[in-house]
């Protein structure tokens, strides 16, 4: 069986926290607080919790409180109270007053927490702020020689940002109740507020109406929410502190309602919904009177299920090509003095706002709404990027960003964490960037399943959360990633699966138990984004989501572990640093575990695609190592050696399998040093 000292080495040899680490503060929150001042010793965690709530309380304060007592008590070993058992570890939450029965984006989300060695104490304006509060203590608790203790601090701390949002799409692929409400408890915890709920789409009408029953008989694939799981969901999220904004799409993206009632077509109309992904041509006829009756009837129905204040209305790639072709929509924007499609789309969108201000919402849609004529208390959502978002605000309107946070691009969690709502440099003044409201985190539906959608989502949404809560100058990525390892644990442990699904994947694919030869093999790729996916492989709704791809997640740890033993190692590159040796078993480790790989791919046609990729990563193991011969020796690596190795990472850079290594940016650091580019040589041996 193997061993996976090599891989602990290196991670290891990056951290490199000393012994004595576990008795002292280790600032392990994730997103970090405001302010926070760190006191001497803590409170010691020899019993559970005896709570005072001094000011006011409700069932939403209350099963929060117990709820983080739970995780508490789970985390430092501590016996539960009842039967017998009192708690005396002194923990008082006292809050002014409390939320409204609808939570508004206007709430106050700030909160103090003051922890000693003989009690904690959080005090809130409300209970919202107390429950953010409580998310805070829960990710205190550390271990202290044989105990566990709760650092001593002050901290007052308020979100940079009011709106910090998660979108899921659960129209292309739907997603069950149960993964739902635990990217909830994922969300509460690392302090998003507002769950952006993606409900329609060209693959399925994910809603149930009853005005409107076809739209779940006819416009779906059999999977829909029923107007009970939908509440339930909406108090599910209430309970943690976080609005639920849903989506319809129109008049666009609307292959799904056209189905189910064909007179609100605008010219062709779709017999059954769409499988393949990619912009439609097929749209909501926005000329008819009774588009709107029905739009009105069925909004009001929604308002009944969603009682926050903002309604999604999508509207963005609506190419709409009968609007352009049919006569009677032609003469219908003649008369009205419409010139194009774009004016056209405007007219339908201050419909459907008439509608929603009727009943008391405001709208919310992609960039294509925002247009001069439209009011400016409407809240645009950038796809598009900073410039967008910036031009929306220059002209008075409230916006969010979204455009840098697209999980399906399989970006770093650092390229994420850099990407700013309100960049440095922001020529954007204090009055406008108070529009800019926040930002949300998108995860498109296309190409994952409820086996794989926590992988994708998290952990990287931890660091994406912590730019939109902490200050704008909390950058630094390296301990952003320190941080993120024991926040990924926290979030495993209410429940998701990111960590473990990639285990239960390759156990699936190797069709064994044993599996830590394929484990260390698969450490080193990542899926690559969805344009390139959907190029390589043509994913529609019914591809099977069970390939090598699907198993390993987006920006292991095997990534950033690599860059910084690299960059370390590269600022004493002759010296014997516990960096080089981590780096070399590392690629021993590797380069042995590729003909054990190999020989599981008779036994699996799924693990064998990879075939490639195993040759490639030999050859990566080999280069690796040769580098740091060459680096170790001070020598100048031949020419041709770097020509051929450069050549060799072009090749390997090209699609294959469709995965990619985690390891290139470091390998071709490593290449470039050895070779003498912008990394200093000496000539000879030692």
């Amino acid at each position: 069986m193997l061993k996976r000292g090599a891989a602990a080495a290196l991670a290891c040899a990056i951290c490199s926290i000393p012994a004595s680490a576990q008795v002292q503060f280790h600032n392990n929150l994730m997103p970090q607080p405001a302010e926070m001042t760190v006191g001497s010793g803590g409170l010691a965690l020899h019993s559970t919790f005896a709570v005072q709530l001094p000011g006011v309380s409700d069932a939403r304060l209350t099963g929060a409180i117990d709820r983080a007592v739970r995780r508490i008590e789970f985390a430092a070993a501590l016996r539960h109270a009842g039967r017998g058992v009192a708690g005396t570890t002194p923990l008082i939450v006292k809050v002014d007053h409390l939320s409204a029965p609808v939570q508004s984006i206007d709430e106050d989300e700030s909160y103090s927490l003051h922890v000693t060695s003989t009690g904690a104490e959080i005090d809130a304006p409300n209970d919202l702020g107390a429950m953010h509060g409580l998310e805070t203590f829960v990710q205190l608790v550390q271990p202290d020689g044989s105990g566990y203790v709760i650092p001593a601090v002050t901290i007052h701390d308020t979100p940079r940002f009011r709106w910090r949002g998660l979108m899921i799409d659960c129209g292309r692929h739907f997603e069950p109740v149960s993964v739902i409400k635990r990217t909830l408890d994922g969300m509460a915890a690392v302090k998003l507020n507002v769950f952006h709920w993606h409900l329609t789409e060209d693959q399925g009408f994910r809603m149930q109406s009853h005005v409107y029953p076809k739209l779940t008989e006819l416009g779906f694939d059999g999977l829909f929410y029923t107007q009970e799981q939908a509440k339930e969901i909406v108090a599910y999220a209430r309970a943690r502190g976080i609005r639920v904004v849903p989506e319809f799409e129109m008049p666009g993206h609307s292959t799904a309602w056209l189905v189910a009632y064909p007179e609100l077509a605008s010219g062709t109309t779709p017999t059954e919904i769409r499988r393949e992904f990619g912009v439609s041509n097929t749209a909501i006829d926005p000329t008819r009177d009774a588009t709107y009756v029905f739009i009105d009837r069925f909004l009001t129905e929604m308002s009944t299920i969603f009682p926050d204040a903002y309604v999604h209305i999508g509207g963005d790639e609506t190419p709409a090509p009968d609007w352009k072709t049919n006569p009677r929509i032609l003469a219908f924007m003649k008369a009205h003095h419409l010139k194009d499609n774009e004016a056209l789309q405007a007219y339908f969108n201050s419909r459907v706002l008439k509608i929603l201000t009727r009943l008391h919402k405001h709208m919310m849609g992609w960039d294509e709404i925002l247009t001069p004529t439209l009011p400016k208390d409407i809240v645009v959502q950038s796809w598009r990027g900073e410039a967008s978002l910036s031009k929306g605000a220059k002209e008075g309107y409230a916006g969010i960003l979204s455009a840098p946070y697209y999980l399906d691009g399989m970006k770093p969690a650092g390229v994420h964490y850099l990407a700013d709502p309100i960049p440095s440099g922001s020529d954007l003044t204090p009055a406008e960037q108070k529009l800019i409201l926040g930002g949300e985190v998108c995860m498109w539906g296309e190409q994952l399943d409820a086996r794989t959608i926590d992988s994708r989502i998290w952990p990287r949404t931890a660091a994406i959360a912590e730019r939109f809560w902490s200050p704008a100058n909390v950058r630094d990525v390296n301990d952003m990633y320190r941080r993120l390892i024991p926040v990924s644990i926290e979030l495993e442990g209410l429940g998701l699966t990111h960590i473990s699904y990639e285990d239960a994947a390759l156990r699936n694919l190797a069709g064994t138990e044993n599996i830590d030869v394929l484990r260390t093999f698969a450490s080193v790729f990542e899926p690559v984004p969805f344009h390139d996916r959907y190029q390589g492989q043509h994913t529609d709704q019914l591809t099977p989501l069970d390939g090598f791809v699907d198993a390993v997640r987006p920006d292991p740890p095997s990534r950033h572990n690599f860059e910084l033993a690299v960059t370390r190692l590269l600022a004493n590159p002759k010296e014997d640093t516990a960096d080089r040796v981590a780096l070399d078993a590392w690629f021993k480790q590797l380069a042995n575990v590729v003909p054990q790989v190999q020989q599981q791919f008779p036994l699996s046609p799924r693990l064998a695609v990879v075939s490639t990729r195993a040759a490639q990563l030999t050859e990566l193991t080999a280069m690796g190592q040769q580098a740091l011969a060459y680096l170790a020796k001070g020598e100048k690596a031949p020419a041709d050696w770097t020509t051929e190795q450069t050549n060799k990472l072009d090749e390997i850079k090209k699609p294959s399998a469709l995965i990619r290594f985690t390891i290139l940016d470091g390998m071709n650091e490593l290449i470039q040093a050895a070779s003498g580019v912008g990394q200093p040589q000496t000539t000879g041996s030692k």
